[in-house]
């Protein structure tokens, strides 16, 4: 059964219809929330009806938008492990301290629930042709979903993004084309074809189904935890879908009554110093966010200078009593190392950044030595070659071995 009753613009409370695609309000050109009739909802659905269900996100479908289960696109988008840290909580002084580990999930990278449900969307109301810009992982997942469900996709990246995402896209059959510009340029692009071309944009909260696809990393780590959220969650922020859709989703469970405390987590919003436009106005006390000028990072998925929905992510983090801050670009691979040495966790340089960030919050006193700590790994290390500059010793077999060096 299906629970959605409309479509609300985030900014000006516009309403819409909810069984039409729509992309941003057509009033104030803002993002748009899906709205439920969640007191139904809490008549007819409980949360020990999720026992048995499969593990995959698909288990939560009564909170979710789809009305046509059949039209479901889905490879198999598994429930994403926490992972324990306990070496790593001990170098940073900590005693819970968690990784959601989104790298598990199809594509690789935390992307693949926003375009599982983006796609599956566009599939039931028909659509035949999408279009996304990216910085790489959303690309790439994007292209995934649009093959599995037999659709025309486009992508558009700046010619600096990982070369990986750009040949997975290629190998999933969609058009890729590389713009020597940003993904603020890319975008333009997008929306100027969506006329000309015909194509569904899929931008970044710019269709408001991928934070749907998002909400539900809030709704597993909620089960995860026995229905008690942590205290703490630190998440790398570039669009900011995730951070929001995971706000969303613990609003609802609140409602539901399926929380055993009405305490929700501090959001930490954490971004590269190379490119900040969440924290400078976080720190401004402004509701929405200037371009950051002269964007430069190595964590791709944080290369991005605006976003639609910039005051939706202020106002999650200052609703939840956290805040926005930036670590250095420059001590990535540092983290990405840390984490992988002590852990064996691969964290792509998104989530490094995380880890900068929580040591300057224990620096300052923000948090406590037991407060459960939750970091996202949204995507594999793996997928960035480039970000980690090795330091390798050969062996020359044409010479003897010094084991005294070794």
């Amino acid at each position: 059964m299906n629970f959605v009753t409309h479509l609300e613009c985030a900014n000006c409370g516009q309403r819409f219809e909810a069984d039409r695609p729509y992309n941003l309000c057509t009033s104030c050109q803002r993002p748009l929330w899906v709205r439920y009739d969640l007191n139904a909802l809490k008549q007819q659905f409980a949360r020990k009806d999720l026992f048995g269900r499969p593990p995959t996100l698909w288990r939560y479908l009564e909170l979710l938008p789809i009305r046509e289960p059949e039209k479901i696109v889905s490879l198999a988008e598994t429930i994403t492990p926490i992972l324990q840290t306990k070496r790593l909580a001990a170098w940073f002084g900590l005693n819970q301290l968690y990784v959601k580990d989104e790298s598990r999930l199809p594509t690789g990278s935390f992307k693949a629930r926003g375009m599982a449900m983006a796609i599956s969307m566009a599939n039931q109301f028909g659509t035949k042709k999408v279009a996304v810009p990216t910085a790489g992982n959303a690309g790439g997942a994007m292209a995934a979903y649009a093959a599995a469900a037999g659709m025309e996709a486009y992508v558009f990246m700046p010619d600096d993004a990982p070369v990986i995402n750009m040949k997975e896209c290629y190998l999933a059959g969609a058009k890729t084309f590389l713009v020597n510009g940003l993904i603020a340029d890319c975008g333009r692009l997008v929306g100027e074809g969506t006329k000309v071309k015909g194509w569904f944009n899929l931008s970044t909260l710019k269709e408001p189904y991928r934070i749907e696809g998002k909400k539900t990393m809030g709704l597993e780590l909620a089960e995860q935890f026995d229905w008690e959220l942590p205290d703490v969650i630190l998440y790398p922020t570039g669009g900011g879908t995730g951070l929001i859709g995971m706000w969303k989703a613990f609003q609802e469970l609140e409602r539901l009554g399926w929380l055993k405390s009405p305490k929700r987590p501090k959001m930490f919003a954490c971004q590269s110093d190379g490119c900040a436009p969440i924290v400078e106005a976080f720190n401004r006390g402004a509701r929405f966010a200037q371009p950051f000028e002269n964007p430069a990072t190595m964590a791709s998925g944080l290369r991005v200078p605006s976003t639609v929905g910039d005051f939706m992510v202020l106002d999650a983090v200052r609703e939840s009593g956290g805040a926005a801050l930036a670590a250095s670009e420059a001590d990535i691979p540092k983290w990405m190392r840390l984490a992988a040495s002590r852990e064996g966790i691969s964290l792509c340089p998104e989530s490094a950044i995380c880890l900068g960030v929580l040591e300057l919050l224990l620096q300052r006193g923000t948090l406590k030595p037991n407060d459960r700590i939750v970091i996202f790994n949204t995507g594999a290390a793996q997928k960035y070659p480039g970000a980690v500059k090795e330091n390798l010793r050969r062996i020359d077999l044409t010479e003897r071995t010094d084991w005294e060096s070794i």
